[in-house]
């Protein structure tokens, strides 16, 4: 039996780190552990950057564009969404989700989703480096192995799949 997965060797990837400044309290640290992650597989530091957007809504806007420079081997997508009292949340958790998704898929490009949608600012923290680990690592080393998956995978064929 054949089997194929992507590995944690980051080594030559171009990755980018794009962040959303709402609720930037739990989305540094996200950034600092995805930053963290990134070079603990390989992946250089010049090849890694930061890019702010004003909130998780903004992400898929910003992930297209940055998708279709075609330079790039991942993004790591972070946020937090927290749950208010209007059904907002819902909104914007999932817009956000739907629209990168849908990036990814249409550019072929790996996009981990780093968004916590959370119902307390402290449920937050605690997933961004707190009593619940750093969910910003987790997303980081899921963009590596995706990343390095399509490349064992290889380009479509011209005329489709």
């Amino acid at each position: 039996m054949d089997e194929w997965s992507g590995t944690t060797d980051g080594r030559g990837l171009r990755v980018v780190l794009l962040a959303a400044r709402f609720n930037e309290l739990a989305v540094r640290p996200l950034v600092a552990g995805a930053a963290r992650q990134l070079g603990r597989c390989g992946v250089a530091s010049a090849d890694i950057r930061t890019v702010w957007v004003p909130g998780a809504f903004e992400l898929p806007l910003a992930a297209a564009a940055l998708a279709e420079r075609g330079e790039l081997d991942a993004i790591v997508a972070l946020a937090a969404v927290v749950r208010g009292e209007t059904p907002h949340f819902d909104y914007v958790a999932g817009e956000a989700a739907r629209g990168l998704s849908q990036v990814s898929q249409r550019h072929r490009l790996p996009i981990a989703f780093g968004v916590l949608t959370t119902l307390t600012l402290e449920q937050a923290l605690d997933r961004a480096g707190g009593k619940q680990g750093n969910k910003g690592e987790a997303a980081a080393l899921t963009a590596v192995e995706m990343a390095t998956l399509l490349r064992r995978i290889g380009p479509t064929p011209a005329g489709g799949a």
